[in-house]
């Protein structure tokens, strides 16, 4: 950090990163809870890549296998944020359905069932108004399914624990493992 951004950090005690921004430097673990300062956390998912949106879909696929949907959610916000206007609707729905299995796996019911409903109706209407069922090779109808059942499960359980490997959505037939 140049001068006047280290003047700034110390003055209001906030970790800053090389342009000044406020970034929070402390570990976090598998599904992006903060730990404390000197553990070992998970190394985070780098932000503003550019993919192309078959390698979206596949490192996504990857993260969400491993249990990280915190992770493949920040892979699908590049997406949203560098793709074409016509497919943010998609890749944002995308990225609230990671983020809805992120909070159910951390056992926040009202987060987790809210964001997975609404990721399945972001999706599905983006596949209905664009009539591209299977963008990327995805299966739209398959993760729309899969979020609404996961929501009502999570919904109605006493005391849901999801496991966010397990329970992670196959985004299409394409991706390993699927």
């Amino acid at each position: 950090m140049s001068g006047a951004s280290e003047d700034r950090a110390a003055v209001d005690g906030r970790d800053r990163d090389e342009e000044g921004r406020a970034r929070n430097a402390r570990p976090r673990d598998g599904l992006g809870r903060p730990l404390p300062y000197g553990e070992r956390g998970v190394a985070r998912q780098p932000e503003g890549v550019v993919r192309r949106p078959e390698d979206s879909v596949a490192e996504a696929q990857a993260l969400l296998d491993a249990g990280k949907p915190f992770h493949a959610h920040e892979v699908f916000e590049d997406a949203w944020k560098s793709g074409p206007e016509e497919e943010r609707g998609l890749w944002r729905g995308l990225a609230q359905l990671a983020v809805g299995l992120t909070h159910a796996a951390r056992g926040n019911v009202t987060g987790g069932v809210r964001l997975l409903r609404r990721g399945a109706g972001a999706v599905e209407e983006w596949a209905a108004v664009g009539a591209r069922p299977q963008p990327y090779g995805m299966d739209l109808a398959g993760v729309v399914a899969w979020a609404r059942e996961l929501a009502a499960e999570v919904e109605q359980e006493e005391a849901p624990v999801v496991d966010a490997g397990d329970r992670a959505p196959r985004l299409s037939s394409r991706t390993v493992g699927g």
